[in-house]
């Protein structure tokens, strides 16, 4: 998990050196392009789903994570129902 940690970090860092060499205004978020599945979409949106797809990587490696303690909580397992959750992958 250490390793993918390390690799997901490295990957996101080159994806930001890249965002920030584009150097976008506030107006670019309101560019316009053509999606071919989703229609019309804003660069704000993209960046924002980007986000959102980040986080959701962080939350099941989150769950992965929690998981080694499922047996070792003892009772409060009741409370904790992320020790029990599946991380859906994409």
């Amino acid at each position: 998990m250490a390793d993918l940690l390390v690799h997901f970090l490295a990957a996101r860092q080159e994806s930001l050196t890249a965002l920030a060499e584009l150097n976008l205004s506030p107006d670019d978020l309101d560019r316009r392009g053509l999606h071919p599945e989703l229609g019309e979409v804003t660069m704000g949106q993209l960046l924002a789903t980007w986000v959102a797809h980040d986080l959701a990587h962080v939350g099941q490696a989150s769950e992965v994570l929690a998981r080694r303690y499922r047996l070792d909580v003892g009772p409060w397992r009741a409370y904790l129902p992320v020790l029990d959750q599946v991380a859906d992958a994409e």
